[in-house]
């Protein structure tokens, strides 16, 4: 019983369930409670559900050779470490005194469909000055902080999963 609990495809089921659980969170910030995303927020958010996709398609999927389980928990480990990025910058940016921090931009919509993908998320990677307040704290940590924790945390579940027999 505890090696079924313990398997890979019932820990990659828990990652993506934890996936959805913070995206299902995001969203009741942002319907509910009032919270717009910002840019940044947003770039997470999708960087989120990739990492969730790569979990459930690794549940699902369940290749038996290490070899399978090793590209998957790469393939986590690598969507994860983009998330580790973005939300680094993010968590940056929050801790720039207010004075030092970019102008407020425009919508992340705006800049995809006037500078095109690659220039447009080269400028929301940048930041803007939305992007540095602090809304809402959990155990005085922002979200930009736990969700870069919570890619921490994947990176490494990812890569222990598939080392796993």
């Amino acid at each position: 019983m505890t090696r079924l609990l313990f398997s890979r495809r019932i820990g990659n089921l828990i990652g993506f369930l934890a996936c959805a659980g913070m995206l299902a969170f995001g969203y009741y910030l942002q319907f509910v409670v009032g919270l717009e995303p910002c840019p940044l927020c947003i770039i997470q958010r999708l960087l989120l559900l990739v990492v969730g996709i790569a979990f459930l398609a690794a549940a699902l999927h369940h290749p038996a050779g290490r070899v399978g389980a090793g590209l998957y928990g790469g393939a986590i480990a690598l969507i994860a470490a983009l998330g580790v990025a973005v939300a680094g910058r993010h968590v940056w940016l929050q801790y720039l005194p207010p004075e030092r921090r970019p102008a407020c931009g425009p919508a992340l919509d705006h800049l995809l469909s006037t500078f095109g993908p690659i220039e447009g998320l080269s400028r929301v990677l940048r930041g803007s000055g939305e992007c540095g307040v602090v809304d809402w704290t959990l155990l005085s940590l922002s979200i930009p902080e736990w969700t870069l924790a919570a890619f921490v945390v994947f990176a490494a579940f990812g890569v222990w999963l598939s080392r796993r027999d």
